[in-house]
């Protein structure tokens, strides 16, 4: 099952995808129907079926009007934690065996990256029950970094770089009782400053500090174990570049459970009514093939298993913001 959310008559709105033309409203939002499947303890899948409505709204339209949101939304964005993971995925055939190849070296001549893989390669997958390799965490920001589907994707006037990162996403509501409910999983574009990142390591945390967009469409159900995707930047209505990439567990040195368990286990992680969305890494970008990206350039991440494609412009912003700080 995939759903959708739009705004409807002023207010948010879930709706089921029927087909590539025409989704079926429900009577709630995404948030509201996935608590009402945490108190009722029944599939989310069942609650969604339960909630629909007879109206039905054209997919195009939507886009067109701009009404498309995120898939999973909270009224108050404080109350929605964006985080990712780095260093998940094996990328193609050549680039793993390049990987492994290195990740042979004497321990005294990896790259602090390096070890950090090759720690995943060995403990990220671990038997159920057991802890794996902790990966690498950032954060990104609360719900306001997020970035509507179609929506321009906001570039500071003081970055360096905007670059994408196809991604996959797990969208996540908290319990009353603090335990953790994945909702479903979306298309991510991570987005991230990789000219900051490659200056200095150390940087990375400033780098992740950027927008997001996710959607348009939440995967209820369980993941692919393979998934093949195309990520794509269109230029005055040409293709500038574009490249397939994997994810899925078949394609990642941690398993999506290790990845959860490693986020959660903070107990600030598990407050009752927080959503969270948590990226789970790529092996493909456009940085890596010396892309430079351009104000008005689009970001188009298809991955056919999510259904419609995740596409968002980028805005360059002309002047960065004053921000003085005053003595009380």
């Amino acid at each position: 099952m995939r759903i959708i959310q739009c705004l409807h008559d002023g207010a948010a709105r879930a709706a089921l995808v029927e087909d590539d033309n025409r989704v079926r409203l429900t009577e709630a939002d995404t948030y509201t129907l996935a608590r009402r499947a945490i108190a009722a303890g029944r599939p989310l899948a069942e609650v969604v079926e339960a909630a629909l409505t007879e109206t039905r709204l054209d997919y195009g339209q939507l886009i067109d009007e701009r009404r498309l949101l995120p898939p999973l939304t909270h009224d108050d964005p404080a109350h929605c934690l964006v985080t990712g993971t780095g260093l998940t995925h094996l990328g193609s055939a050549d680039t793993r065996a390049s990987m492994h190849a290195k990740a042979q070296a004497d321990e005294s001549e990896l790259t602090d990256s390096m070890r950090m893989f090759k720690l995943g390669v060995e403990g990220g997958k671990p038997a159920t029950g057991e802890t794996g390799a902790q990966p690498e965490w950032f954060y990104k920001g609360d719900g306001d970094c997020v970035v509507a589907p179609e929506a321009p994707m906001p570039v500071p006037a003081f970055a360096e770089d905007a670059g994408e990162e196809p991604e996959l996403a797990g969208l996540y509501v908290i319990g009353d009782d603090g335990q953790p409910w994945r909702v479903g999983y979306a298309i991510g574009n991570e987005f991230s400053d990789h000219v900051t990142e490659r200056f200095n390591y150390l940087w990375l945390a400033h780098s992740k500090l950027r927008h997001c967009s996710f959607g348009p469409e939440l995967l209820i159900g369980e993941l692919p174990d393979h998934l093949e995707g195309t990520s794509r930047i269109v230029r005055d209505g040409e293709t500038l570049w574009e490249k397939p990439f994997l994810t899925g567990e078949a394609n990642m040195a941690h398993t999506v459970a290790n990845l959860e368990h490693h986020h959660f286990k903070y107990p600030g992680f598990r407050r009752p009514g927080d959503i969270h969305v948590h990226f789970f890494g790529t092996a493909t970008l456009s940085f890596a093939d010396g892309v430079q990206t351009r104000d008005g350039d689009r970001f188009e991440i298809d991955l056919p298993a999510f259904g419609r494609t995740l596409r968002n412009p980028l805005a360059f912003e002309d002047v960065a913001a004053d921000t003085p700080v005053h003595s009380l």
